[in-house]
């Protein structure tokens, strides 16, 4: 029997970093090494030092290769999946020049609406990047950068996003990938190469930026010598290009090219997010019109209030999660954070159609159901984007993948199968992000399609429920308040 090849698939999120190191030949997750992160700031701020994701990836791997019972030697890749978004400013020796600012510092709002404008609008950006820039985006955040910290600006020599930052150390290459790059707002998904003009608008020098690889999967090196130390792995370790942790999800679930085209996956965390890999390019101003990791597209709606804001109605009505019932009459916007999609940024939560027989159970029930109607409302919009009708009998039978969080939740699961009428599938392997990783290194090692290697793997496959008879009545109720409501019932004043 030939031995063992092993596989490392690592998610750099942004509170940990987890290491899954997988059999490359059947995908059997073997061990999961992990290793927190710090995030510090206040009044928007989000921060994190790069250094610290270095660290914890060293921790990681050596917890992980400790649990899996794998020699060191039999490990032939390896792939970093990180938080995308996040602005990682080098100094000329590779350091930092100070703390990454995260997906979530909402400091550069400001410099978003400034750059929406200065281009030509929501729809200029759409045609060019796939995506309008909000705070969340790399571009709005070098702005800041340069308009509040000029010296830090002016002392940087390379801009990296989060995962770039550690396949560099890795690999001792300065590399991304459409996938990742699409984030940052000065990549064009519509040429496939940053965007000179919007280079220009942002004072940015295209040899500050990484080499874009061909996929996530484009072997960019093997391990240097001091990274294999490091890391206690063999130099032949192939490194891949790597990804941003969204369109890693897609790979390990099977969706790509050579996997699901237009299958949604509905991923229920502090925030909703729905996403599909299309070979059609998407425009959309509502939606994050990402490239995926694999040369497909990955258009992506992501929802503000889910899990963690049910979870505080919940506690309001000292309540189980899970103890719930319908909604009833009730019709409850759980809008505590503000709201993305639809963009409501100073919203407020709402709740409307309270009567004398309103039981607490139901108020329950209509946050679930106002938190499930936003999403499943995002994910109608990104089925139009891909050129599909949600309404379409052969597209509304697609399969929902639930992952996340919430998809272990019964409550959740329920009413996602009551609103939106769909079969649902739970992927049971875990871990769809590290998963991902996994097969792009897999991938990066031995020349393979990483979607292929996913969905030989199984990863993204799991008990297949059936459809529900579609609740409309509660559909229509909860769209109705969404859609009558404006500033004043949503706005927060």
């Amino acid at each position: 029997m030939p031995p063992r090849t092993v596989v490392i698939g690592v998610d750099s999120s942004t509170q940990s970093t987890k290491a899954a190191f997988v059999d490359a030949e059947n995908g059997r997750l073997l061990a999961v090494g992990r290793a927190p992160h710090v995030v510090s700031g206040r009044a928007g701020a989000r921060e994190s030092d790069p250094e610290g994701w270095w660290q914890a990836l060293r921790e990681a791997v050596a917890a992980g290769l400790a649990r899996s019972g794998a020699a060191a030697s039999a490990v032939t890749g390896i792939a970093i999946a990180g938080q995308q978004h996040g602005l990682v400013a080098l100094d000329r020796s590779g350091r930092p020049v100070r703390p990454a600012m995260l997906w979530n510092d909402t400091r550069s709002a400001p410099q978003a609406a400034a750059l929406t404008e200065a281009l030509g609008g929501p729809g200029a950006w759409t045609a060019r990047t796939g995506s309008v820039p909000v705070a969340a985006v790399t571009a709005s955040k070098w702005r800041w950068l340069r308009e509040n910290e000029p010296d830090s600006a002016a002392a940087t020599a390379a801009v990296r996003l989060p995962h770039d930052f550690l396949t560099e150390r890795l690999a001792g290459a300065a590399a991304t990938d459409p996938g990742d790059a699409s984030g940052t707002g000065w990549y064009s998904t519509a040429t496939g190469t940053y965007d000179p003009e919007i280079l220009e608008l942002l004072g940015l020098k295209a040899a500050l930026l990484p080499e874009v690889a061909r996929t996530g999967a484009t072997r960019v090196g093997s391990l240097t010598a001091e990274a294999a130390e490091a890391l206690g792995l063999p130099t032949t370790t192939a490194v891949a290009a790597g990804t941003g942790d969204n369109m890693s999800a897609a790979v390990g679930l099977g969706l790509g090219g050579a996997g699901l085209l237009d299958h949604p996956v509905l991923s229920l965390g502090t925030s909703g997010t729905v996403f599909a890999a299309s070979r059609t390019r998407p425009a959309s101003p509502s939606l994050s019109g990402f490239a995926a990791a694999d040369g497909t597209y990955l258009p992506l709606a992501c929802t503000l209030n889910c899990t963690l804001a049910v979870d505080k109605v919940a506690a309001l009505l000292g309540l189980d999660r899970d103890d719930t019932s319908p909604g009833g009459e009730a019709v409850l916007l759980p809008y505590l954070d503000g709201e993305r999609t639809p963009d409501l940024p100073t919203a407020s939560g709402l709740l409307t159609g309270l009567r004398h027989d309103t039981t607490p159970r139901q108020l329950l029930g209509a946050a679930y159901e106002g938190a499930v109607v936003t999403v499943l409302r995002a994910l109608d919009e990104l089925l139009r984007a891909c050129g599909l009708d949600p309404a379409d009998p052969e597209v509304a039978a697609r399969p929902l993948r639930l992952i996340g969080g919430g998809a272990q939740g019964r409550s959740w699961v329920e009413t996602v199968r009551r609103l939106s009428g769909r079969p649902v599938i739970v992927p049971g392997g875990g871990e769809p992000v590290a998963m991902g990783a996994a097969a792009l290194a897999a991938a990066a090692a031995t020349g393979a399609d990483p979607v292929a290697t996913a969905a030989g793997w199984g990863t993204g496959e799991g008990p297949r429920l059936p459809p529900l008879t579609r609740d409309l009545a509660t559909w229509e109720r909860i769209g109705s308040v969404l859609d009558r409501a404006s500033g004043p019932l949503l706005g927060g004043f």
